[in-house]
């Protein structure tokens, strides 16, 4: 009897845990579809060139711990995208909706959403430094290219 209690409960959790498993992948993948950035990307060597040319506005919107762990990017304004006004500052910092704006985060999703967020927001120019700082399939990232870094 216990055998049979013991493969009945290991049986029901890992059919709990497919079901769960594939109801967050479900889930998971109608967000990365609802909230995919469609538009420009630029690897870090672009954005780095851009911002020096005064052409764009980078944006480091990881975490304050992740800026004192690395840096930002030289040039780039540090604004947390978890800020409840971040459009509202961000808009500020651009001094408005049409100035170019690239944003960048550790690998690349979190700059991702978040172009889509802005583009739905009315900024008219927005790209993704899609390779992040710690690099990503787009790319080896700000830090692994050598690329310069400011203390926040």
């Amino acid at each position: 009897m216990g055998d049979e209690r013991e493969f009945s409960r290991r049986r029901m959790m890992g059919l709990g845990g497919l079901a769960i498993a594939a109801a967050g992948i479900a889930g998971g993948w109608a967000l990365v579809r609802r909230d995919r950035f469609e538009g420009a990307t630029l690897t870090a060597p672009e954005a780095l060139e851009a911002v020096r040319a005064g052409e764009l506005l980078l944006v480091d919107i990881r975490r304050p711990d992740e800026w004192a762990s690395t840096g930002i990017p030289e040039g780039a304004e540090p604004l947390d995208m978890r800020r409840d006004d971040f459009v509202e500052a961000l808009e500020a910092l651009a001094g408005g909706t049409d100035r170019p704006v690239a944003l960048i985060c550790a690998r690349g999703v979190r700059s991702d959403r978040m172009s889509a967020a802005l583009e739905a927001a009315g900024f008219t120019t927005v790209a993704d430094v899609s390779e992040g700082m710690l690099g990503s399939s787009a790319g080896p990232g700000w830090l692994a290219r050598g690329l310069p870094v400011a203390r926040p």
